[in-house]
Parts: structure tokens; C-alpha cells; sequence
């Protein structure tokens, strides 16, 4: 029988996967877009008069791509980290230190989500120079991705509490790296 907290976690990291499924494909197609764009822009200066816009776009899918980029960075437990300290650390010792430095990220992007959210209403009444576009669309990926990574770390503490000293790597798609 799987008890209620197993259960839990099994829906958490259903959910995990379910947006996964949803920002690996934006991220796929904006960097197909944003290489589109820049070949636009390449071919339209060298052979014909440069076209305005690919400039703006190319910035705007940059930061959308970089932001969603790192929440699946984060979600896969792949951001740079110091973990020799906490791999010399008895078991239960080691346990509650991944906790404590998942819960100071989650802190950090609950006040990122708080402070992207402000930013981008603060923004809200400037527009993009050639396609007037509203900044609030730009900056939203701010509150958005921080969110995510939120909603990842929150299921990390979960899976280290649940799991105990067995969860050794947060981040739910911990797969090996392959051999060099």
C-alpha cells in the first residue's frame, strides 16, 4: 500500500513533468526563432536594407530563452554548486543542509516573483522602440520562470523530507551525466 505521502509525491512530480513537457518545446522553438531572426537580420544588412524589428525580437526571445532555460536548469538540478561540504557531512546532517539551501532558494525566488511582478508593472506603460510592443510582455518572464522554480524547489524540500536521507541531489530529473 503506498501511503499518502508517496502519493503526494507522485502527483507532485507528475505536475513536474506535465511542465516540463510544456517549457522545453518553448525554449526549442525560441531558439529556432531566434535563429531565424538573426539570419533575417544578417541577410537583410549584407544584401538588402536591414530590417528594423530583428534587433528587438532577437533581445526579447534572448531573455524569454535564457529565463526558461535556467527554470529548467533548476528544475533538473543543474545550476553550479559547491557540494563538497555537504558530501562530507554525516547522512541526516547532509540531509537537512539540502534542505536549508533549497529553502533559501525558494525564499529567493518567492521575493524574485514579488519583485518581478512589481518591475513589470512599473514597466508596464513603456513600449518596445519599433514594435511598440507593451514591456510588460518582456518582463513577464521574470515572475513567471521564478514561480516555476519556486513550485521546483517546493517539490525538492518535499522529496528530501519524504525521501529522507536517500534523496541525495535535488531536482527531480537527476540523471547521470553521461561519460566524457
Amino acid at each position: 500500500m503506498i501511503s499518502p505521502l508517496h502519493a503526494l509525491m507522485g502527483i507532485l512530480q507528475r505536475i513536474e513533468r506535465m511542465l516540463d513537457a510544456v517549457i522545453q518545446p518553448i525554449v526549442f522553438l525560441g531558439m529556432a526563432a531566434l535563429i531565424g531572426v538573426i539570419t533575417l537580420q544578417i541577410v537583410s544588412r549584407t544584401l538588402f536594407t536591414a530590417v528594423g524589428w530583428t534587433e528587438e525580437v532577437a533581445r526579447f526571445l534572448l531573455v524569454w530563452i535564457t529565463f526558461l532555460g535556467a527554470t529548467l536548469a533548476f528544475q533538473r538540478g543543474r545550476h553550479i554548486a559547491v557540494t563538497f561540504v555537504v558530501d562530507a557531512l554525516p547522512v541526516r546532517l547532509a540531509q537537512l543542509a539540502r534542505i536549508a539551501a533549497v529553502l533559501v532558494a525558494l525564499g529567493f525566488m518567492l521575493a524574485l516573483i514579488v519583485i518581478g511582478y512589481r518591475y513589470m508593472q512599473v514597466q508596464s506603460f513603456q513600449r518596445s522602440a519599433s514594435l511598440r510592443l507593451s514591456m510588460t510582455y518582456v518582463y513577464a518572464v521574470i515572475p513567471i520562470s521564478a514561480g516555476l522554480m519556486a513550485w521546483y524547489a517546493l517539490v525538492d524540500v518535499i522529496e528530501l523530507i519524504i525521501k529522507g536521507p536517500r534523496a541525495a541531489d535535488t531536482g527531480s530529473d537527476t540523471a547521470e551525466e553521461p561519460p566524457v
